[in-house]
C-alpha cells in the first residue's frame, strides 16, 4: 500500500513538472526554441514506445519503423493541405473549401492506416529471425521512402522530392494549434500547444503499453521473445502474435507521424531516412528495452542530445579554427556518448529487473572441496 502511494506521488509531481516545464522556460525567457525541443522530443517518445512492442516485448528486430512514422505523416499531408484539390479535379469539386481533417478523424485514420502497413510488412516476414528481418525490414523503410520520393509522375500524389507544404494545424474543439492562446493577459504560444497535446497523447501511449504488458497478449509476447518453439509448443500463435506486434507498434508510429506533419506544416522523404529508423531502434535498446521509463528515458536523451551538442561542438569548431564542421562534430559527439553509456550500462540506461539476470550458482554440497 505505501509503495502505491508513493508511486502515486512520484507520477503526480512528475505530471506537475511536465506541464509547468515549457511556462518555466517561457517566463525565464529562454524562448520557444527549447519548447520545439520538448515536443519533439514528445513525439519520440510516441515512435520509441510503439517500436517498444515489436522489439522489446515480442524481440523482432525492426529496422524499418520509421515507414509507419512515413505513412501517417503523409497521410495528414494529404487530408489537410491543398494538394489534392489542386491535383485531382473530382476531389475539389467534392470539397470546394478544401480538405481540413479534424482531430478526432486524424488520429484513427493514421492509427488504423499504419497498422495495416505493419500487418503488410509482419506478413511476409513471419518465418524470418535475427539479422535477416532486420534486413527485409530495413529494406521496407527504404522502400516506402523510395515510393514517397517518386510518387509524382505520372499522376502527382506526393509531390515528390519537394514534398506536401500549406499542412493546417490541428484544431481541436475551435482550439487551433497553430496560434497562440491568450488567457487572462497570459499568452501560450503554439509550439507549448503542441508540447501540451504530444503530452497527452505520451500519457495514453504508457498506460495502453502498460496494460499491454501486463494483458496475456503481453506475456505471449514475452514467451515468444524468449523462446519462441517453446511458446509454439505451449499452445501460442505465434504467427497472430506477431502480426498483433507490428500492427500495435506501427499504431503509434502513425500516429506520430501525423502529429510530426501537422507540428511541422511540411514533410518530404528526408524526414524519414534510415538513420531516423536507427535512431529510434538506439532510443529503445539504450533506455533499456522492454521497460517503459527505460524507453522514455532513452528517447527523451537521445532527442535532446543532438540539440544540447550543439552548444559544444561550437565553441570546439572556434578552438580549432573552424577546421572542424560542427554538424559531423556532433554527431561524433553524440557517438561517443552513446558508446560510453553501453560499455558502462550493456542493458541500458534503466533496464527491467527481469531482463540480464544471471542463472542462479548451484550451492555446494556440505563437506564437498571447495
Amino acid at each position: 500500500m505505501q509503495s502505491m502511494r508513493n508511486k502515486i506521488i512520484v507520477f503526480v509531481l512528475c505530471a506537475i513538472g511536465l506541464m509547468a516545464l515549457p511556462l518555466l522556460m517561457q517566463a525565464g525567457g529562454l524562448g520557444a526554441g527549447w519548447v520545439r525541443i520538448l515536443a519533439l522530443a514528445m513525439l519520440y517518445v510516441l515512435l520509441a514506445l510503439g517500436l517498444n512492442i515489436v522489439v522489446g516485448y515480442a524481440g523482432l528486430l525492426d529496422l524499418g519503423f520509421v515507414a509507419f512514422y512515413a505513412v501517417g505523416a503523409y497521410m495528414y499531408a494529404l487530408l489537410a493541405s491543398p494538394h489534392l484539390s489542386e491535383n485531382f479535379a473530382w476531389i475539389a469539386a467534392a470539397f470546394p473549401n478544401g480538405l481540413h481533417t479534424p482531430i478526432w478523424a486524424v488520429i484513427p485514420l493514421a492509427a488504423g492506416l499504419a497498422a495495416i502497413a505493419g500487418v503488410l510488412l509482419g506478413t511476409p516476414v513471419l518465418k524470418l529471425r535475427g539479422d535477416y528481418l532486420a534486413i527485409v525490414t530495413l529494406g521496407f523503410g527504404e522502400i516506402i521512402r523510395v515510393f514517397m520520393n517518386n510518387l509524382e509522375h505520372p499522376v502527382n500524389i506526393t509531390n515528390g522530392p519537394r514534398g506536401l507544404d500549406r499542412i493546417d494545424s490541428l484544431t481541436f474543439f475551435g482550439l487551433d494549434f497553430g496560434k497562440r492562446l491568450e488567457i487572462g493577459g497570459f499568452v501560450i504560444p503554439s509550439v507549448t500547444l503542441y508540447y501540451y497535446l504530444f503530452l497527452v497523447l505520451v500519457v495514453v501511449s504508457v498506460v495502453i503499453c502498460h496494460r499491454l504488458e501486463m494483458s496475456r497478449i503481453g506475456r505471449a509476447w514475452m514467451a515468444i521473445r524468449e523462446d519462441e518453439i517453446a511458446a509454439k509448443a505451449m499452445g501460442i500463435n505465434t504467427r497472430n502474435m506477431k502480426l498483433l506486434a507490428f500492427a500495435m507498434g506501427a499504431t503509434f508510429g502513425g500516429v506520430a507521424g501525423a502529429m510530426f506533419a501537422s507540428f511541422q506544416g511540411f514533410v518530404s522523404p528526408e524526414s524519414f531516412s534510415l538513420q531516423e529508423s536507427i535512431m529510434i531502434v538506439a532510443m529503445v535498446v539504450l533506455g533499456g528495452m522492454g521497460h517503459l521509463p527505460g524507453v522514455i528515458l532513452g528517447a527523451v536523451l537521445l532527442a535532446a542530445l543532438p540539440e544540447v551538442l550543439r552548444y559544444v561542438a561550437g565553441p570546439l569548431q572556434q578552438m580549432t579554427g573552424g577546421r572542424l564542421d560542427a554538424s559531423i562534430l556532433r554527431q561524433l559527439l553524440i557517438a561517443l556518448a552513446m558508446i560510453s553509456i553501453m560499455l558502462l550500462r550493456p542493458r541500458g540506461l534503466w533496464p527491467a529487473r527481469e531482463h540480464g539476470k544471471g542463472a542462479a550458482q548451484p550451492v555446494p554440497a556440505s563437506g564437498s572441496a571447495a
